[in-house]
């Protein structure tokens, strides 16, 4: 029988024990922070609303950072251990699980095209118009896609100058054929890749060939069964369709725009809403993954881990190449060390500028899935959240000079000659002769 005072003794003990073993816990963690994190810096604690979120990824090496803070248990580290990182069947189903959302055994976010949270927000690509508030909290990636074209292409010599195609696909419609040329959403990124490449070289996107939607993964495969002609999609597609000697690449991304933005982390804007600290423990567990991911030395791994059954399911041939800058171009043509290989963090690439949004913008606009009157600058301010990236990386310790000082990179250049000024749009697409309303 326990005497009188003796169960709060044991209550004081117990107490005692927990504190310090949490006390320990805690010292660990810390330490692991400060080797883990640049400079020996480490976050300060936050304390998410809920210990988990549904954010959604596709098959391509540019969900990196969401796939290796599951994997190197940052989440956890950041206190969601419950984050589920799920497979999407293609971007379609992404979009229709955002809109279900979590709560409906839908996704509370997802790795996206950049342009997709603009789409889905103004309503434009959902079921009845139906418009669903949404926010880019985060660049993923820069660079690294790829424009692939079929083997029996080889000869017209086509490369980053797409005006060799036109003879050969005029033949090839005079004889009766369709031309088909396959991109993996409507007005995603590699639609807007796509079009652009082949505007450049005078052939019309809407005029000269039909354009068709195919998931990412179903690409090579689909060529190589005779299904298109061209592609864009990212890696490790580009990649796996070389070594299968299906085809080509082109160009890739990189070389149409240099450290173009690609991917961001697109949430709903209700569960940013409910769950603000939340949202800061995920950019922070993310942004720590880019720039592990980042990090020459973990290139191998990287691609070993992303290349697993549940991530991928591809083999880190078809992956470590281009991750690292080494390009077969499948046409003949090698480079190796280049600096076309995909970039997570340094240069500012975690940080989502408004400047990169608005081109997005312009190139939809362009072909007609925005009005002419689009009020480019407000919509950006509607669905870019660049401040909470901000918030979330003054905890976290990054470095100021990673931080970059403002939301606009300021005036980009293409390989074509053309420049975008963010505070400037319409000059811009005045400037191009081939687009929906010509």
């Amino acid at each position: 029988m326990t005497k009188r005072g003796e169960t709060g003794s044991i209550f004081k003990d117990l107490t005692r024990r927990n504190f310090l073993t949490s006390s320990a816990t805690t010292a660990a963690l810390l330490m692991a922070a400060r080797k883990l994190l640049p400079s020996g810096a480490y976050a300060a604690p936050v304390t998410p609303e809920v210990t988990g979120a549904k954010l959604g990824f596709i098959a391509l090496t540019d969900a990196a950072p969401l796939i290796i803070a599951k994997e190197k248990g940052l989440f956890a580290k950041f206190g969601m251990p419950d984050v589920e990182v799920l497979k999407q069947a293609s971007w379609g189903a992404t979009r229709d699980n955002l809109v279900l959302g979590g709560a409906a055994n839908g996704i509370d976010g997802a790795h996206v095209l950049t342009p997709m949270p603009y789409l889905i927000h103004s309503g434009k690509v959902t079921q009845n118009n139906q418009k669903l508030p949404m926010a880019i909290v985060a660049r993923l990636n820069y660079d690294c896609q790829g424009i692939s074209v079929a083997q029996e292409y080889a000869g017209t010599g086509v490369g980053l100058d797409s005006s060799k195609l036109r003879e050969a696909f005029a033949r090839k419609k005079a004889e009766g054929k369709e031309v088909k040329v396959a991109m993996t959403f409507p007005g995603g990124t590699h639609d807007l890749w796509l079009r652009y490449w082949l505007a450049a070289g005078g052939i019309d996107p809407d005029k000269d060939v039909s354009t068709i939607v195919v998931p990412p993964p179903q690409m090579v495969a689909n060529m190589k069964v005779g299904n298109m002609d061209a592609f864009c999609v990212g890696e490790p597609w580009n990649e796996q369709l070389v070594h299968q000697g299906v085809g080509f690449t082109a160009a890739t991304t990189g070389e149409l725009w240099k450290g173009h933005p690609e991917k961001a982390l697109g949430l709903r804007a209700d569960f940013i809403d409910k769950n603000p600290n939340a949202v800061k423990a995920l950019l922070m567990a993310v942004m720590e993954a880019q720039q592990w991911c980042d990090a020459i030395e973990n290139k191998e791994e990287m691609a070993s881990l992303v290349g697993k059954r549940q991530w991928m399911n591809v083999p880190t041939p078809d992956i470590i190449g281009r991750l690292k800058g080494d390009i077969n171009y499948g046409n003949g043509r090698v480079s190796t060390g280049t600096d076309l290989y995909m970039k997570f963090w340094k240069g500012g690439v975690s940080y989502p500028f408004k400047s990169h949004d608005a081109w997005f913008l312009a190139e939809n606009v362009r072909w007609g899935k925005f009005a002419p009157d689009t009020d480019i600058k407000a919509l950006v301010g509607e669905v870019n959240r660049e401040d909470l990236w901000r918030e979330a990386a003054k905890d976290l310790g990054v470095a100021q000079a990673d931080i970059p000082a403002s939301p606009s990179r300021g005036i980009e250049t293409f390989f074509d000659g053309k420049s975008f000024d963010p505070e400037n749009p319409s000059t811009y697409l005045a400037s191009l002769s081939i687009k929906a309303s010509a």
